[in-house]
């Protein structure tokens, strides 16, 4: 039984598709990442709570699949500021965050940035 479930959660693993613009926080990387701990033995790894492991994939399914989405359409494709997804997409790119990082800095702590020989990790410690 352990066998079906692993091909299952692969399955799901493979549609799920990797966002490229959301490096090291995508949710496909992670769901990839965390298959691959659970089933370290691929088939033949012993699954501990059965009903836990298929819930856990419903669950997973539901989202892949938009299923509250279509379940519960919303008027409009905006939020109530009047951001659309697409926005919502740039402004959370790994670029853009990044941006707004430096961006906070202060004037000081960028031109020491710059002209210091030392990373900036080393020089907090």
């Amino acid at each position: 039984m352990a066998a079906s479930r692993y091909r299952r959660f692969l399955r799901l693993c493979e549609e799920w598709p990797v966002e490229n613009s959301k490096q090291q926080r995508d949710l496909g990387s992670v769901l990839r990442q965390r298959v691959a701990q659970a089933f370290r033995e691929g088939e033949n790894t012993p699954i501990s709570d059965p009903e836990a492991c298929d819930q856990m994939y419903e669950s997973l399914v539901r989202i892949h699949t938009n299923f509250y989405k279509n379940k519960y359409p919303r008027l409009k494709d905006t939020t109530f500021t009047g951001v659309t997804v697409d926005d919502c997409r740039r402004i959370l790119a790994t670029d853009i965050l990044k941006q707004m990082e430096d961006m906070k800095k202060g004037t000081w702590k960028r031109l020491r940035e710059k002209f210091s020989a030392k990373k900036p990790e080393e020089d907090s410690k």
